[in-house]
């Protein structure tokens, strides 16, 4: 595996300019002091409750994520040149939805094959046909990217279903601010805390053409049991709109209404945190009762927004995601700015052949897994592992997908042993609403903090970090 990318220091002992100001304050910051900010961001983190569950997990079902409290910096000019290939591939993202939905030019055009598309668990053929409000599928977007040297960002995933962790970007930087005010004081920081109010206009904008002057818009959560409610709440508290589950909510004469205190009002859009397959168990799962009996036949009707659509699974799917690049220049006709990682689908014979004699040296991730489960880090398994997983190929080679063990770029990190070098990754957020796309400067930096290792999931035991982007 080749030397990871130094987020800070050049090769030679030289830094980057975007940490000399960070370097320069921690040469004059003694250890303890800095021992003793991070304990008192944890005590922070606890207060607030700011926690996720683990599920499957027998020691404790609430944990805190572990916040690292070493900033990652990156300069306006690298910021730049990120933002403008997100806003390209999701804008992508979309047009390929609603291709997909509705003409299909790039099945015809053979750039992507049928059967990726309609023989895919995620494929909805409820929405074949159906118009969404201004054509926008993929509201919120959660873009996984990498870096391995200072020219490319590379995205490891889309997100296009119900990405998390926003709420971690923005308490990261709240208790950045209170913690080490000194250190702000010492660099221009391009300010997260729009995004709230940039994803309620997002939403608003998106509302039916039927819909009142001031949208209603409600966040629909799975209910306390789900590992992301914290979040679901902390959200609809930023927002300042209503947290509903399924139960609150009713639909009559196609339309969506929630039950409040002083009756039920009519609900325009809904930022849903809810699988497509409990949504409506009508539709959908007939055993679900986190959904809405009849949301599918208000949201065909065109009296309500989902956000994200239905349907956009297909998207985020990892072997769809191959096709990216291509997919980027059929829609925009243009070169993607972000690159792709290199992937061998497992689904073709020739690609299969080729994983299967190289599994020690690649990453294999199953089509539709999240979360860093079901995959296989081909250098840091077992020989019975790598056995067991190649019988699992074998046997369903269209559930996989291979890439090359990536180094992650790095950047240092508080250890128990001091500041030491962990591999990172980044997650903007990028919203997109009826006239234009945003994302907030920076995002959710994941760490992984132990030695050596290249999984960030917080499920994983993986980190977090305030993201920096310098206002130059």
């Amino acid at each position: 595996m080749a030397v990871a990318f130094d987020e800070m220091n050049i090769p030679g002992g030289d830094l980057r300019p975007a940490y000399q100001e960070l370097a320069r304050w921690l040469k004059e910051t003694p250890p303890e002091a800095l021992e003793y900010r991070r304990q008192e961001a944890e005590l922070l983190f606890r207060r607030i409750g700011i926690t996720f569950a683990v599920y499957g997990d027998s020691e404790s079902t609430e944990r805190l994520i572990p916040f690292d409290v070493i900033p990652r910096i990156m300069s306006g000019k690298e910021w730049a040149l990120l933002e403008k290939g997100l806003k390209q591939r999701v804008r992508a993202l979309n047009m390929f939805l609603r291709d997909i939905y509705h003409g299909r030019d790039i099945l015809r055009a053979e750039i992507v094959p049928d059967d990726l598309i309609f023989q895919n668990p995620v494929f909805r053929p409820e929405m074949n046909g159906q118009q969404v409000p201004h054509d926008v599928y993929v509201h919120i977007a959660g873009i996984d990217i990498i870096r391995v040297d200072a020219e490319d960002f590379i995205v490891l995933e889309d997100n296009a279903r119900t990405p998390s962790g926003v709420s971690y970007m923005l308490e990261n930087r709240e208790i950045m601010m209170r913690l080490f005010p000194d250190l702000f004081a010492r660099h221009r920081v391009a300010p997260v805390e729009r995004y709230p109010d940039e994803l309620l206009s997002a939403l608003r904008s998106v509302a039916p053409h039927s819909a009142s002057g001031e949208p209603t818009v409600a966040l629909l959560t799975p209910g306390v049991y789900n590992s992301a409610y914290y979040e679901h709440s902390f959200l609809a508290d930023k927002l300042g709109i209503e947290l509903v589950e399924g139960r609150d909510l009713v639909v009559k004469n196609n339309e969506v209404f929630m039950r409040t205190t002083e009756g039920v009002k009519r609900v325009d859009v809904i930022y849903r945190r809810v699988d497509d397959d409990f949504l409506d168990p009508l539709t959908f799962r007939p055993d679900s009762a986190l959904g809405v009996p009849g949301l599918m036949s208000a949201y065909a009707a065109g009296n309500i927004t989902l956000a994200n659509a239905v349907g956009t699974g297909i998207a985020d799917d990892k072997a769809i995601y191959s096709y990216m690049p291509e997919i980027v220049k059929f829609y925009l006709g243009e070169e993607p700015i972000l690159k792709n990682v290199q992937t061998w689908r497992c689904r073709e014979p020739k690609d299969l052949a080729y994983v299967l004699d190289n599994l020690g040296d690649l990453v294999v991730k199953e089509v539709h897994g999240s979360g860093g489960y079901g995959m296989l880090i081909g250098p840091a398994a077992t020989k019975a592992t790598i056995e067991a997983f190649r019988e699992k190929l074998k046997r369903e080679p269209e559930g996989f997908i291979a890439q090359p063990t990536l180094a992650l770029s790095t950047c240092p990190t508080c250890t128990a042993s001091g500041l030491a070098p962990r591999h990172v990754d980044l997650r903007p957020f990028v919203l997109t609403g009826s006239k234009s796309t945003t994302i907030v400067p920076g995002g959710l930096t994941r760490v992984a903090l132990k030695e050596g290792s290249l999984v960030v999931n917080s499920s994983q035991g993986g980190g977090t970090k305030d993201t920096w982007i310098l206002d130059e």
